[in-house]
């Protein structure tokens, strides 16, 4: 009987050690991603769904996603979008990917059109209400390391690549 025991409890031990997707990030992580979910999960159902990413898309001022676009965006999904398979989804994005492409993606939801940059403005907002929020100081402190341009606005594509690289890219 021992034996039998045994083989059920090593079996389900290597199912959970090997699909446990909580094993893939740092606490920290996990949490801001669960602020993201919270944020993302309009009606808190515990499910993302598609009034839930046009909602998403709405808050941060992009009002004209159409249904072809946020369907593609769910199919991505196994099954229903709980925060688990959110996670997960993270996970599979992230594997192998560049932390200066990670980091422009972020900020490339702000910026439907591609044009690599933000107006200043928007991203204080953004910045100063959202998750982590940044104080008006912090804010400033990175307007003065990275100034916005004459008109108004911030280039995020060379804010990531000092991220990444330490170094501005025009003095390479």
């Amino acid at each position: 009987m021992a034996i039998k025991q045994a083989s059920p409890k090593k079996a389900k031990k290597k199912e959970s050690g090997s699909s446990n997707v909580f094993t893939m990030f740092e606490q920290s992580q996990i949490q801001e991603f669960k602020e993201a979910f919270t944020i993302m999960d309009q009606n808190r159902d515990g499910f993302i769904d598609k009034n839930d990413l046009r909602d998403t898309f709405a808050a941060v001022g992009r009002l004209n996603v159409g249904n072809d676009e946020l369907e593609d965006m769910l199919k991505e999904a196994p099954g229903a979008i709980n925060f688990t398979v959110f996670l997960s989804m993270f996970g599979e994005k992230l594997k192998g990917t560049d932390p200066e492409e990670t980091i422009l993606n972020a900020f490339k939801m702000f910026d439907p059109e591609g044009t690599g940059f933000l107006k200043g403005d928007e991203i204080k907002y953004y910045l100063m209400s959202q998750a982590d929020k940044f104080s008006e100081a912090e804010v400033n402190q990175m307007f003065t390391n990275f100034p916005l341009d004459v008109s108004g606005n911030l280039d995020y594509k060379n804010l990531c690549y000092v991220i990444t690289h330490g170094e501005d890219k025009e003095q390479e």
